[in-house]
């Protein structure tokens, strides 16, 4: 005999009510896809933003930097160090060269101020910088840079900028960050007249 409880006025099956309260498989698998749908619709939006805070973290490194140069500069009767660049290729035991993280080593606070956190190619632990030196510039007037026989405003001169694309996830042509003379930092390299 089955029992009937009455609630609120109303005639209950509680055996009944149970086989309705379960999801049927084809609920549970709307749901599952719903769940995946949302994920890849959110992935690539947080892969996204997630590179943008490394890009930013880069470009707070890079302004560290350029602090640093500008305290060398000072230091130096207002000459820019002159500092050479190692490749992936080149062997730091074997090299004598003034590298940036060892030229401007009592400006920065720590040697992780020349790592690019986008850095996934382990370029930083080959070279000691994430970052390329532009050598054009090297012992050079800080405030009267020439390249060749062209003078150049300090505003339209990068210094240091990416040794690669670490930030090409952020969209065309903004994969490399820059330092500029004149301190700025930015996300593209624009010189005047090139737009």
């Amino acid at each position: 005999m089955k029992k009937e409880v009455v609630r609120g006025g109303f005639l209950v099956n509680p055996a009944r009510d149970r086989v309705h309260a379960a999801f049927t498989l084809i609920e549970l698998l709307v749901v599952i896809a719903i769940i995946v749908l949302l994920a890849a619709i959110l992935l690539p939006v947080l892969s996204k933003a997630k590179e943008s805070s490394r890009s930013a973290a880069c470009l707070s490194n890079l302004r560290q930097i350029g602090i640093a140069l500008q305290l060398y500069a000072q230091d130096n009767h207002n000459r820019l160090p002159i500092i050479d660049n190692l490749g992936a290729t080149n062997d730091p035991a074997v090299t004598n060269l003034a590298l940036p993280n060892l030229v401007l080593s009592n400006y920065v606070g720590a040697p992780q101020i020349f790592r690019c956190p986008s850095d996934q190619q382990t370029i930083f632990e080959n070279t000691g910088s994430s970052f390329w030196w532009n050598t054009f510039l090297s012992g050079q007037d800080s405030e009267h840079l020439s390249i060749g026989p062209m003078d150049f405003d300090p505003h339209n001169v990068p210094l240091m900028f990416d040794k690669e694309a670490f930030h090409k996830a952020r969209g065309q042509g903004k994969g490399v960050n820059y330092l500029y003379a004149d301190g700025h930092i930015q996300n593209i390299l624009v010189l005047e007249g090139s737009k």
